[in-house]
């Protein structure tokens, strides 16, 4: 503790106390990617478990769709989870939140919530916030790509830290 409290204190200048929250920030990022490693690996192994059981074991009659929209779902969780080690591993890269990869994240999670929702459940409120979820998403994706393609490509590799978000 000590040790620490004297690099915090030590850091008396700007370009020091950057260069040690940027190393936090290393750290704290790749904590998280092994952590979103264990879930992901931890999700695909409770999928296989769930689709051999429900395929080879449990032939309930008639429940087939909704078994479907069920694994859908964990589907789409897991490839959410995988937007978000994205998201991670392309900070660690760069340094720079991807703007385009989480407004693709948040699309993906909202298609699951739609592809789950129980629409006998459902009131009008919910799905117009959704409706309006997904216009806002789109735009803000389509204004991404747009700023990202009118950039010529001599000067998306000279500043590509400026950029809103990219593809990889």
């Amino acid at each position: 503790m000590r040790n620490v409290s004297k690099r915090i204190s030590g850091h008396g200048k700007d370009e020091e106390f950057l260069g040690f929250i940027e190393h936090i920030e290393t750290l704290v990022s790749k904590i998280l990617s092994l952590a979103m490693v264990v879930v992901i690996l931890i999700a695909v192994f409770d999928l296989m478990v769930i689709l051999g059981k429900e395929l080879f074991f449990d032939h309930s009659v008639g429940r087939f769709n909704e078994f479907l929209v069920n694994i859908f779902g964990v589907f789409l969780s897991i490839l959410i989870a995988l937007e978000i080690l994205e998201n991670i591993t392309a900070y660690l890269r760069k340094h720079v939140v991807q703007a385009e990869l989480v407004v693709v994240t948040s699309l993906i999670a909202v298609a699951r919530k739609i592809i789950i929702l129980d629409f006998k459940k459902t009131d009008g409120v919910e799905l117009i916030g959704l409706g309006i979820s997904i216009l806002a998403l789109s735009m803000s994706y389509w204004i991404i790509r747009t700023v990202n393609n009118r950039v010529p490509n001599d000067r998306k590799a000279k500043h590509s830290d400026k950029k809103i978000g990219h593809d990889e």
